[in-house]
């Protein structure tokens, strides 16, 4: 029996953004929800107690709106809080993020596998369970990337000054001899085009959007919860300037929305 209920979905800030488009992409008919914690972005930099604090407080109110199923949509949220909510929320398919260690490890001809990522997702214990776990035979190098989320949120996807920040952080890797890049946040995807500019097309750009959206697909089948449509129209909110999220949402979704204020 289908069930028209919605996905709620959420991120620090814009970033899940590149996840929600994955899941409409695969399923058209589900009604999605988006909340923007864009009052504390970036998560990479916060404590862990404060990121379960809240990814709490989103769920609680994702699940007050009617959400059948949860995706946490950034990596940091993910290590910091996913296995409490799923303690907290037994029954609820939760659906979390990890950088894309696996599948690069299988990818790399060079033996050199890089990591973009924020401060938070590579001084987690999550992260080096996936190294430990995947990339025992692989060079992994990491490479945090301050400063880049925030400009993602702007809307600066491919100016001069995001430019010069990828630069200095993609060439010495390159130099170490990477030959495939794992996207470890979720903002990251909006900045492809301008990294295929920076690295040879040799190069892997990894990412796990759509495999997020496919184990969602997986998780909802089995529980005979996906919908069989019409989807709503997507709704979206933001705990910081709505107006900031509504000014970038025609570029990073495709449409203009009108966004709510999100206080929890």
């Amino acid at each position: 029996m289908a069930d028209q209920a919605p996905i709620g979905v959420f991120d620090s800030g814009v970033g899940g953004l590149s996840v929600l488009g994955e899941i409409r992409r695969l399923l058209p008919n589900e009604s999605l929800l988006y909340v923007a914690d864009s009052a504390h972005v970036p998560y990479g930099e916060k404590t862990p107690a404060f990121i379960r604090e809240r990814s709490t407080a989103i769920a609680e109110f994702l699940l007050g709106q009617g959400a059948k199923a949860l995706v946490l949509a950034c990596n940091t949220a993910t290590a910091a809080a996913v296995a409490e909510l799923r303690e907290r929320y037994p029954q609820l398919p939760i659906i979390g993020m990890e950088p894309a260690v696996k599948p690069a490890a299988a990818a790399t001809r060079s033996g050199v596998v890089g990591v973009l990522a924020t401060t938070g997702t590579l001084k987690s214990a999550k992260f080096a369970a996936l190294l430990d776990r995947f990339a025992s035979d692989v060079r992994v190098i990491t490479q945090p990337c301050p400063g880049l989320v925030e400009r993602i949120e702007a809307g600066e996807l491919n100016g001069a000054a995001t430019r010069e920040l990828l630069r200095g952080w993609v060439e010495p890797l390159l130099a170490e001899g990477c030959d495939t890049l794992i996207l470890g946040c979720t903002h990251y995807p909006f900045i492809k085009p301008l990294l295929r500019e920076l690295v040879p097309e040799s190069v892997s750009l990894i990412d796990t959007g759509a495999a997020v959206a496919r184990h969602l697909q997986r998780v909802l089948g089995e529980r005979a919860q996906l919908a069989a449509g019409p989807a709503l129209a997507a709704r979206f909110w933001s705990s910081g300037a709505q107006s900031e999220l509504a000014a970038v949402l025609p570029l990073l979704w495709g449409d203009k929305k009108n966004v709510e204020a999100f206080v929890g």
